[in-house]
């Protein structure tokens, strides 16, 4: 059975919420004064959440969709802050920012089906429509 998943203007509202928080992320990254390289160094460091696909789907999605929520880099973030670690803090900005970016690029929470099944759609359906 094919899972449900967001379409059409609330898909597009989502994918721009995505964006938002994806430059918001950069905008505040500035304010924790560490270096620049950091950010693209760190933005992709989440994905090692994937490494659950290497035991089952419903492992993966598990692990996956726990490295990209709101929660891990809100805690990371609110840990940050309120021990006064600017490393940490930007850290948990960074993670954030992967979480906005994924999802303003189609990337979305996975069903236990299969990685390609997302609450934005099935991946690979939606590259093909857009090479049509």
């Amino acid at each position: 059975m094919e899972p449900t998943y967001v379409t059409g203007k609330p898909r597009r509202w989502l994918r721009l919420d995505g964006a938002v928080l994806f430059i918001a992320s950069i905008l505040l990254f500035r304010l924790t004064h560490q270096a620049w390289w950091i950010y693209p160094v760190l933005l992709f460091v989440p994905d090692v959440f994937m490494l659950g696909y290497l035991r089952d789907t419903k492992v993966g999605a598990f692990f996956y969709n726990a490295g990209h929520t709101y929660l891990l880099p809100a805690l990371t973030i609110l840990y940050g802050w309120h021990y006064g670690h600017a490393l940490v803090l930007a850290i948990g900005i960074i993670w954030l920012g992967h979480v906005g970016f994924d999802r303003f690029a189609g990337y979305g929470l996975k069903y236990d089906t299969s990685f390609k099944n997302t609450h934005l759609g099935n991946l690979f359906k939606s590259k093909l429509r857009q090479k049509s």
